[in-house]
């Protein structure tokens, strides 16, 4: 279930932050970094599961591209999405899995949150914090 702390009016501003999100994970899913990367600021802040600080979307990409191992994709779920019309920013947090390809099992997953913010026009994310945690 999906709590949203709604402002009058801003039904809308969540949809399509709920749609970005959508959209970002069929791009992960789909292994597609360069779409992927359409949803995130040019500067995004990126703070891994592990614990690592990846800065703007050039380091994220090479961090992508050089893990070791099997590839993976990522699933967000938004539990909590709150807006701010005053800044153009919002608040999103959750739950994050993480998959195998071709598994629909989860092997890892945690908590996460993320900044949003709408100063070009469209909703991209600037900020994301991911929490490896047991489930």
């Amino acid at each position: 279930m999906l709590l949203t702390i709604n402002v009058y009016g801003q039904d809308i501003e969540i949809n399509q932050i709920l749609a970005q999100r959508e959209a970002s994970n069929a791009a992960l899913q789909n292994f597609d970094e360069d779409l992927n990367s359409t949803f995130l600021t040019d500067d995004v802040l990126i703070t891994t599961g592990a614990g690592s600080l990846l800065s703007g979307k050039a380091e994220l990409m090479k961090y992508i591209k050089d893990i070791d191992g099997p590839k993976m994709y990522w699933i967000r779920t938004p539990d909590e999405i709150v807006v701010n019309p005053e800044t153009n920013l919002a608040w999103e947090t959750g739950t994050w899995k993480g998959y195998l390809e071709g598994s629909k099992e989860s092997v890892v997953g945690g908590k996460y949150s993320a900044q949003w913010t709408k100063k070009s026009g469209t909703w991209l994310i600037q900020s994301q914090l991911f929490v490896t945690l047991p489930y």
